[in-house]
């Protein structure tokens, strides 16, 4: 999990750190919807998992085809290495989703 942490770090610099959402350790920049939250991870036996927003999955279906997902969970299996820069691609995805939907909430 300590891996997954410093992915979504890396990927989204200055973002805030907390537990508010099903008290899973998330991450959220103010002022967005969800109230800013754009990434989580959580464990549930035998895997770690990585929640990033809806259309993140969908976009990225291709790659995340040989994992098991749901509309906003990809599912890591314990005992396989993380990757890292597939996570850091996810995460800077679900910030730009998260953006990009409050610039056309702006723009109408």
């Amino acid at each position: 999990m300590a891996k997954i942490r410093a992915a979504i770090r890396a990927a989204a610099p200055g973002a805030t750190e907390r537990t508010d959402y099903f008290q899973w350790p998330g991450y959220s920049y103010p002022g967005f919807d969800y109230d800013g939250m754009f990434a989580w991870f959580s464990f549930k036996k035998p895997h770690i998992r990585l929640h990033v927003r809806p259309p993140v999955i969908q976009e990225h279906r291709k790659e995340l085809a040989v994992f098991a997902a749901t509309k906003a969970i990809v599912s890591f299996p314990i005992g396989k290495p993380i990757p890292v820069t597939l996570v850091k691609k996810l995460v800077k995805a679900s910030v730009k989703t998260m953006k990009d939907k409050r610039i056309d909430r702006i723009k109408t």
